[in-house]
Order: structure tokens, then C-alpha cells, then sequence
């Protein structure tokens, strides 16, 4: 595709040559209004070098500044010269990419040859995969698929909760109150009963908490009854959890959870030893980081069981010998913004440079309208039923608005769980958000829905048109402002996409599709698409395809489907 930008910084450059061609292109401004240009120059910054008002410097550059074939016409506003770029050039070279491209549109290879982890979901075994674990989940996925679509080779990583103290607890409510058909019938909600009940005993008598710490002693020391019972709950639970992810379409690399780093330990305490930075207090080894403003690191319990800091430190390390990472990037939420800054000090301070390489994406928390959630008391909602309820109440308005359709389970499962996906993934990703049934199925609103009806509308125009769609078109058909605007969100993904990893935040990719279908739909209730003139039809029915074929690759990007009809 053409870069206009560069267009209009190269016809710069050729008359100020006190400015590199990268510092020009720096300082060029999209202006706040369409009347003013589709790209503005100032030159406040040129000021001192030639001595006069800026608002003299853009009238003489104005009118020394050749236009080219893709400049249609440069003005001066002040201390700007604002440049409008040829809309037919605009239009062929946008549409022209994306028909090329296809379901590559948007992609690069900005990260040839740089490996990217990104860990995300990471339930813990035995528990509820509940809603409140949607957001890793659905940011982590969209994460990998921007990483993967800009070249880089991409490690989605599964860091199971498949470790720690709560492991005693749960033997030792399986060993006092469990049932092995109970379990086997409904696997987490057995074990979440049973967890539960340990809490409301553990609370009338507390040396049930000291049995269950000698319980996970016995686990990291791998005794056989304890080790045999943990790998039944790690087996049944995985089993759930997959049936969630195959409804989201999510698939990881690797499920190596903190039991894999267990035997991982010992050599991360003698590098702490051997670097000195190891302490001890009251019984525990503890990092001092109060000279860092963060409270100590406690890497061993009193009792020698490890914690999920020191797994977290034995992770990072095997990470980075086993993929030589360029990034390494933890999708968790913000509760443990301090957890994620104690241990990457720690991994700092023992003298490993690639600390700097590890990224915490934080997150907010999501809750019900009906209130908070507490696994410990059982108050939870599971995400299978709430993907569950979507794909049902989807269902429920396809009946009621277009019964007839084909493959109405399928489609209904594409809009409902997208809806949810979709949702999840408008958020800025740090803000806390109420989960809405009413806003989540909207299909009038800025949600999933919405963009997916507005990609099946152009799939039904392409199919009512019934005709190929061609590059050879002429151009100047598609210069008014309609057209015009979708043609500059079209123009647009690429960038979009490479904004994504600069902060980590996959939302940008969910306004940005809002924005393309809002223009798009305006675009289609403005100007007859199926006309008589073939000239004219032939132009539109191309930025159909162009349309179609981007809300698809953006809404493929967030992990959502596009359906052709609904």
C-alpha cells in the first residue's frame, strides 16, 4: 500500500534539508477536521533555523513544494501547510491491498526472527474456571494473534495452578469427605464443594490447616498417595477446562504449570545464595527489597516448602534457556502488579539482564451485576455456563428475527460466544468492568454483534450482486465522503494492528472495527450499491470486498468468528 505519509514528508524533505526525512514525518499531523487535509505540516519547528514566522516559512515552502501524482492539492492555514491527498490514488491503493492480501491483510514482519511468549488463562486446578478468568484468557489469545500476525514467532503458554498449599487442603478434604464417583461425575464441582467445606471447618478448628500443610510437604517431597491424588485432580480438571476452550477457540503451546517447575527450585536458591542477596527471617529466606520501596521477597517458607514467587523466578529462567525470548509477557491481573515487581527485581538482582525483557499486563477485574464472586464460599459462576447462556440466548433472537436460517446452532454459537469475546476486549484492558447480558447481545450497539452483522450485510450484498469482483475499476467512482471515509479505516489496520504491542492492549483492534462498520453501514444506507451503471457498481461492489474482508481479519484477530449469514 502507499504510504501517503511518506509521500508528503519525501516532498517536504526535497526543500528543508535542516530536517531528517524520519524527523519530518515525526512532526506531520492528521488534521482535526477533513476540510483542513488529510495531513498537516507545522513549521513552528523551522522557525530558528530560518529565522522568521513560522506562518511565513509554510506560505514560502507552500509554494515551493511540487505536488506529485498522489498530492491533489497543498494549502497554507497559519503556521501550516495542510496536504489533500488524491482520493482515487487513496482508494486503488487501499482496495487494491486488500484484495491482493485477502485474510493476510494487516499482517507483517516486523518480528521475523524474535520469539514471544505470551502466558495467559492459567486457572488453577480443582477450582471453578469461572468468569472472572474470561479476561486473561481472551486478552492473552488476542495478544498471540496480533504477535503472530506481525511476524513473530509466537509460544502461547498455559502456566497452570496446578501447585501450592491449597493442594493439602483439598487432600485432605478428598481423604475426610470426597467421593470418587462424585468426582468423576461433575469433576470442579465436587472439588469445589469439598474445597469449601475445608474453609468452614478449617474455621472451627485450625489444625486442619497444619494437616493440610504437611499434605503438600508430602507433595513436594512426591509421596506416592499424595502425588497419585494430584494428578487426578490436575487430569479431571484439564478435561473441563478444554471443553471451555474449544468454545473460545483458544489453544496453547504448552501447559507446564508451577508442578513442572518444582524440581527447579534448589538451583534458584544457590544463585540467590551465590549472589548474596538470600536472607533469612524468622525461619523463612526472604530477598530484601525495602531499598527498591517494595516489601521482601519471601522465596521459602520457615517450613522449607517453596511459594508461587520462587516458581514464578524458576519459570522466567527456563523460559529464557529454553526460547531465548525477546519478550516474555505475563497476561495476569492487576491484584498482582507488586507479586510480578517483587520477583523481576529479584530476577534483576541476580544478575540476569533479561529481566527487562519480562512484561506484566495487568488487567482489571470483571464482575457480575448480581455482585462479587469468592471461591472459598462457592459464589461462583462458571464461564462454560455463561458461554453457554450466550450461545442460548443468541439462538432465542435468531428464532425470533430469522428463522429460516441455516445452520442456526452453528451460527448461534459464533454470535454468542463472540459477543462475549467481543465484550471483554472493547474494555481498555485496566479498567473494571460490570459483565451485561442487554449490552453483551446488542445489535445496535458498539458490540460484537453489531460488527458481525454489519460483515454479513456485505456478504449478502456480494452475494445478491452475484458477480466478480474485480481490481480493474475505476477509482474516481469512490472519491465522495462516504467512501472516502471508509477507505481511510480500511487504509488504516495495519497500523492499528502494529499499535496493539506497543502497549499490549487488544481493545484498540475492537474500536477500531466499530469505527470501520459505523462507516461502512453509513456508506450503505447513503449510496446504491447494486446499480444499473456498471462503472459505478463495480467500484463499490470492490470496497464491499475490501470492507468485508477487514472486519474479518479484525475480528479474527480478537478471537471472534465472522459469520456470512444471520
Amino acid at each position: 500500500m502507499k504510504d501517503f505519509k511518506l509521500e508528503v514528508a519525501n516532498t517536504i524533505a526535497s526543500q528543508v534539508s535542516d530536517l531528517s526525512l524520519d524527523e519530518i514525518k515525526a512532526l506531520i499531523e492528521i488534521p482535526p477536521n477533513k476540510d483542513m487535509g488529510d495531513y498537516a505540516f507545522p513549521c513552528f519547528k523551522l522557525a530558528k533555523v530560518f529565522r522568521k514566522a513560522p506562518n511565513l516559512i509554510a506560505q514560502e515552502l507552500c509554494e515551493k513544494i511540487e505536488k506529485t501524482d498522489y498530492i491533489q492539492k497543498i494549502e497554507v492555514a497559519g503556521a501550516y501547510i495542510n496536504f489533500f491527498v488524491d482520493k482515487s490514488s487513496l482508494a486503488k491503493s487501499v482496495i487494491n491491498e486488500v484484495l491482493d492480501k485477502k485474510d493476510d491483510y494487516g499482517k507483517t514482519n516486523v518480528g521475523e526472527g524474535k520469539k514471544v511468549i505470551v502466558e495467559f488463562s492459567s486457572p488453577n486446578i480443582a477450582k471453578p474456571f469461572h468468569i472472572g478468568h474470561i479476561r486473561s484468557t481472551v486478552i492473552g489469545n488476542a495478544l498471540y494473534k496480533v504477535y503472530d500476525a506481525l511476524g513473530f514467532d509466537t509460544i502461547r503458554i498455559n502456566h497452570l495452578g496446578d501447585y501450592g498449599t491449597q493442594f493439602g487442603k483439598l487432600i485432605v478434604a478428598f481423604k475426610r469427605w470426597g467421593d470418587e464417583e462424585e468426582v468423576k461425575k461433575a469433576p470442579i464441582k465436587t472439588l469445589l464443594k469439598y474445597y469449601v467445606k475445608f474453609h468452614e471447618e478449617a474455621e472451627k478448628d485450625s489444625s486442619i490447616d497444619d494437616e493440610a500443610r504437611m499434605w503438600f510437604k508430602k507433595l513436594e517431597d512426591g509421596e506416592e498417595e499424595a502425588t497419585k491424588l494430584w494428578q487426578w485432580f490436575r487430569d479431571v480438571s484439564l478435561e473441563e477446562f478444554n471443553r471451555v476452550y474449544n468454545m473460545l477457540g483458544v489453544e496453547f503451546d504448552s501447559y507446564a504449570g508451577e508442578s513442572f517447575y518444582s524440581d527447579k527450585m534448589p538451583r534458584v536458591i544457590d544463585i540467590m545464595n551465590e549472589k548474596g542477596i538470600l536472607k533469612e527471617s524468622k525461619g523463612a529466606k526472604i530477598v530484601d527489597l525495602e531499598e527498591y520501596n517494595m516489601p521482601p521477597a519471601l522465596i521459602t517458607k520457615s517450613d522449607g516448602s517453596t511459594l508461587y514467587l520462587t516458581r514464578d523466578i524458576a519459570a522466567a529462567i527456563y523460559r529464557k534457556e529454553t526460547y531465548d525470548f525477546y519478550k516474555n509477557i505475563y497476561v495476569v491481573g492487576s491484584q498482582q502488579i507488586l507479586h510480578f515487581n517483587q520477583w523481576m527485581k529479584v530476577v534483576e538482582l541476580m544478575g540476569f539482564d533479561w529481566a527487562k525483557d519480562c512484561v506484566h499486563v495487568p488487567f482489571g477485574m470483571v464482575s457480575l451485576e448480581e455482585g462479587t464472586m469468592s471461591t472459598r464460599k462457592g459464589r461462583v459462576v462458571f464461564l462454560e455456563d455463561v458461554l453457554n447462556k450466550a450461545i442460548e440466548k443468541t439462538k432465542e433472537i435468531i428464532q425470533e428475527k430469522n428463522p429460516n436460517l441455516p445452520n442456526i446452532d452453528e451460527v448461534a454459537k459464533q454470535i454468542g460466544v463472540g459477543a462475549v469475546v467481543f465484550q471483554e476486549l472493547s474494555n481498555n484492558r485496566i479498567k473494571d468492568y460490570a459483565f451485561s447480558w442487554d449490552r453483551t447481545l446488542n445489535f445496535d450497539g458498539e458490540t460484537g454483534p453489531y460488527v458481525q452483522y454489519t460483515h454479513t450485510r456485505a456478504c449478502s450484498v456480494l452475494r445478491k450482486a452475484n458477480e466478480e469482483v474485480s481490481k480493474d475499476v475505476d477509482f474516481s467512482v469512490l472519491t465522495n465522503d462516504d467512501s472516502v471515509n471508509v477507505i481511510k479505516e480500511i487504509g488504516n489496520f495495519p497500523k492499528v494492528v502494529k499499535d496493539v504491542i506497543k502497549n499490549n492492549e487488544p481493545h484498540i483492534i475492537a474500536r477500531y472495527v466499530v469505527d470501520l462498520a459505523q462507516a461502512f453501514n453509513k456508506f450503505y444506507h447513503d449510496n446504491a450499491i447494486l446499480v444499473d451503471d456498471e462503472k459505478i457498481r463495480k467500484a463499490r461492489l470492490a470496497l464491499v470486498q475490501a470492507t468485508k474482508q477487514t472486519i474479518k481479519n479484525a475480528l479474527s484477530l480478537l478471537g471472534v468468528e465472522a459469520p456470512e449469514r444471520m
